[in-house]
């Protein structure tokens, strides 16, 4: 029978065991181990049921034996010294405390998915594994963050295969109460909430649930109250589900509604107003619309407003094609803002304004989400050195007259919370080498360039650790094979073959991932003899678990699952090759330790950075992968192996997928695998377990979350909470009216003449030549504008490559027609074919980049022409 309603029982805690419910809402458990420890002697039997979810498990243990712990002495100890541990983690200095003033009082980081553990599963694969990283690593360093996401009452998918292996979906509902969230209350004990304003007089309402991930608040909205009506109560119902109203009301709520709730929490619990706000991805792009709305609502004008929120504002982009950001037509994006909607007091226009595709290529009648983040942002980056490059050229329409690599957006590589994704035992071998305390430290805040205690440990360690973390995977591996085939029809009697699936013997590749088409899943059966020979081969076979999850929309990608999962069907090579379904944190974190090599061949650049290698280095795996996203930037033999591309412009790309897979057969077969079955004197593999040490010593330090945070904390958050700082209402209304005259003046700027004191076309190097170059600046003065010489290498078509830009003084009055003279020395300090041209630019002190406004003059093409190269 099927009941009528559902209740969530909790369970009465003894007095002395009271501070295990605090363990438990606390989400630090899920990188800790001595909590996740603590939890496990409690109920071993139910911790394993539970799935290591604390909440579960204390839900269902036996009051007897609740009775019998709150009188076990020695139980009691050890829970005392993990909630002392705990409270010194929460009140204690860290690192951001002791990096003197001026860094931000608070960043709110706005995500629309976070991957903190699998007991609360808000996410779908990278973008939210990331963000719950960042969060992890902030509370780690002491960083104040707030985050803010939205709870999904389905989360994402749950992922089944039938029998013929076609991907299928399920969407079990999730019960707040049974989660390791509170909810948000008023002082009067009521649920805080926050209420948008939708078209025809309607209202959006949602409460606001509270995760504590360690030090760090993670507040999620929900929209499944009372006082909606049954459409707005599904508005999130699930990630990245439903149309395009669906998600623009999903990102509405996550951008305004979750600065409301931010202000909400401050509020509340006193916690400093932030005074940073990072965009994680445009999801969350409205958030920005809402702090203009606030200044506006404190008499600033609306362009004032853009700039005090442009100052403090951080804009991370995540997608390397244009095909992943989120766009919506204008009509949708206008009919829910508005006098008779959300943000009434802004001219509708103006927030249009702020997402059109007004540039070459653009769709005009196209909202885009990451060009409004962009445009909101005075920060923004890309997630690798690849990405940031890529991003760069995809966006550069947004500055145009500006080169590529001028456009100002940077790049921070992403990186990996240690705690959660090293194994055990890897974390044992690594206190038992330096101490608990400094091993801790170093996967925590790192800062060193190498960890060379890992040089000390003995090779028979290294190679007993991996055989360890291998067999684990094995074991794991047959159990969710076996329960997958259930689901897919079979019964016990013809699963016997699963007990000699895989072995620990053998040189284990994984490959985990969404399964969109550029990262080609399937790559590895272009010439499936090859790949049987490889999974056969008598003296160095190699074994592969993959899983990953389809799009529930995309066909495409749930066709690439079912052609691997027909092919790991196949008898003959079913105990070498496994797909396992339902790809998520809890299967990712025994998947990286137990596997010798990660595999990862994208189509290059279209891997914004992928972290999915870096977890599985940090366990002591190396890489196989096509050099794109972060192994581009710091590849090495010592670590790895790179797949050769074929990057032409021209190639097909049949033939190219042809190319590159013969490319990993061949590092598979010739460098791989005899380089992992080779023997020592000692009857160890000497060199592969060389590279192991390698891979944990010098590329460990690189991949970690702590260096990432604290990259953004240098160098983006601290500036941006300068410049919010700096951006009074005076100072943005006076940024604001230099912009709006600096634009309405900029086409009356002109390059009228350069003269060189060249002779010749030759130099030696190390010698200097003068510029007088005469302007027009039409109503601008000589302080709103910097005059530069633009000089380096020349390529065939004389455009200019790394160019170097030096601003050229003015000298004397105007001439009779207002033109104005600038001069200045060019150096010439590099060799070869060499050239210069000149630019205007505006110029002012509040400027973070001198693209900002996306202004630029440069000589006329016939100037261009007469002037030629000037050296070569």
């Amino acid at each position: 029978m099927k009941a009528i309603r559902r209740f969530t029982v909790r369970p009465v805690l003894p007095e002395p065991l009271r501070p295990l419910s605090d363990l438990a809402r606390n989400l630090r458990w899920s990188w800790h181990a001595e909590t996740r420890d603590l939890f496990q002697s409690v109920d071993p039997e139910r911790w394993a049921a539970a799935k290591g979810d604390p909440v579960r498990l204390l839900g269902g243990v036996r009051p007897a034996r609740l009775a019998e712990l709150a009188a076990d002495r020695r139980f009691l100890r050890r829970l005392t010294a993990v909630v002392d541990d705990l409270g010194d983690y929460l009140t204690g200095d860290r690192w951001y405390q002791q990096q003197g003033d001026g860094l931000p009082a608070a960043v709110a980081y706005f995500s629309p998915e976070f991957g903190i553990t699998a007991a609360l599963p808000q996410y779908s694969g990278g973008l939210g594994i990331l963000a719950g990283d960042h969060l992890k690593a902030a509370s780690d360093l002491g960083v104040p963050l707030i985050g803010v996401g939205l709870l999904y009452r389905h989360g994402y998918f749950r992922q089944s295969l039938s029998r013929d292996g076609w991907q299928q979906e399920h969407y079990p509902v999730l019960d707040p109460h049974e989660l390791p969230v509170t909810q948000l209350e008023e002082a009067d004990g009521t649920p805080a909430r926050v209420s948008l304003a939708l078209p025809g007089g309607r209202a959006l309402h949602a409460r606001i649930w509270l995760a504590q991930v360690g030090r760090v608040p993670l507040l999620m909205l929900d929209s499944d109250v009372e006082e909606n009506d049954l459409g707005e109560r599904g508005v999130t119902d699930r990630l990245y589900g439903g149309g395009s109203e669906h998600r623009l009301l999903q990102e509405m709520l996550l951008g305004i509604g979750g600065v409301r709730a931010v202000r909400t929490y401050c509020r509340l619990t006193g916690h400093p107003a932030p005074e940073v706000f990072h965009t994680n991805e445009g999801h969350a792009g409205f958030l920005g619309l809402e702090r203009i709305a606030e200044l506006c609502a404190r008499d600033l004008d609306f362009d004032a407003a853009l700039e005090a929120v442009r100052g403090g504002t951080v804009f991370t982009t995540h997608t390397p094609v244009p095909a992943g950001i989120d766009r919506f037509d204008r009509e949708l994006v206008a009919r829910h803002f508005g006098p008779d909607a959300e943000l009434p007091r802004i001219d509708v226009q103006r927030i249009l304004a702020l997402g059109m595709e007004t540039y070459p290529g653009g769709e005009p009648n196209l909202f885009n989400m990451a060009v409004m983040g962009l445009r909101l942002a005075q920060r923004a980056n890309g997630v690798s050195l690849l990405h940031g490059q890529v991003s760069r050229e995809m966006f550069a329409g947004l500055w145009p007259g500006f080169d590529a690599e001028e456009v100002p957006i940077t790049s921070v590589t992403n990186g990996v919370h240690a705690p959660t994704w090293v194994a055990p035992e890897v974390l044992r071998l690594g206190a038992r080498q330096i101490g608990s305390q400094r091993a801790e430290d170093a996967l925590t805040v790192g800062g060193s360039e190498r960890w060379d205690s890992v040089a000390d440990i003995a090779d028979q360690d290294i190679w007993e650790l991996r055989r360890t973390l291998r067999e684990q995977l094995v074991f794991e591996v047959r159990d969710r094979l076996r329960a997958s085939w259930r689901q897919r029809g079979a019964g016990d009697a013809e699963l016997g073959w699963i007990d000699g699936v895989l072995d620990p013997d053998v040189l284990t590749i994984g490959f985990a991932r969404r399964v969109p088409s550029y990262k080609r899943l399937t790559l590895m059966l272009r010439d499936r003899d090859r790949l049987m020979e490889l999974l056969l081969h008598p003296e160095r076979p190699v074994q592969i678990v993959v899983a990953g999850k389809a799009h529930p929309a995309d066909d495409g990608g749930k066709r690439l699952v079912q052609e691997l999962v027909r092919f790991a069907d196949d008898p003959r090579v079913r105990h070498r090759i496994v797909f396992l379904p339902d790809y998520g944190m809890a299967m990712a974190q025994k998947l990286y330790p137990g596997c010798d090599v990660w595999l990862n061949n994208p189509l290059r650049p279209l891997e914004a950075c992928g972290t999915s290698g870096m977890k599985a280095a940090l366990n002591g795996c190396l890489n196989l992968s096509v050099l794109d996203g972060w192994w581009d930037e710091w590849f090495q033999p010592d670590f790895g192996w790179a797949v050769p591309t074929a990057d032409g412009a021209g190639t097909d790309p049949d033939h190219r997928d042809d190319i590159e897979a013969a490319a990993l057969y061949d590092l598979l077969e010739r460098r791989v695998t005899p380089r992992f079955y080779e023997r020592g004197r000692a009857g160890l593999p000497d060199r592969w377990i060389e590279m192991v040490r390698r891979t944990l010593g010098r590329l460990g330090p690189k991949v970690l979350a702590g260096r990432m945070v604290r990259e953004y904390v240098d160098r983006l958050y601290a500036p941006a909470a300068r410049s919010h700082r700096a951006m009074t209402p005076d100072t943005a209304r006076e940024l604001a009216a230099w912009k709006a005259r600096v634009r309405a003046a900029w086409p009356g700027v002109s390059v009228d003449h350069v003269e060189t004191t060249a002779t010749t076309a030759t130099a030696e190097l190390g010698t200097a030549v003068g510029l007088r170059v005469r302007v027009g600046l039409g109503e601008l003065e000589p302080d709103d504008v910097e005059v530069q010489a633009v000089s380096g290498r020349v390529d065939a078509e004389d455009r200019i490559t790394e160019a170097t830009a030096v601003p050229l003084k003015p000298a004397g009055a105007p001439d009779l027609e207002g033109r104005r003279l600038y001069e200045g020395p060019l150096s010439l300090d590099r060799t070869g074919p060499y050239g210069y041209t000149v630019r205007i630019l505006p110029a002012h002190r509040l400027l973070t980049s001198a693209a900002e406004l996306g202004l630029v003059t440069v000589p006329s093409q016939d100037m261009a022409e007469g002037a030629g190269v000037l050296l070569r």
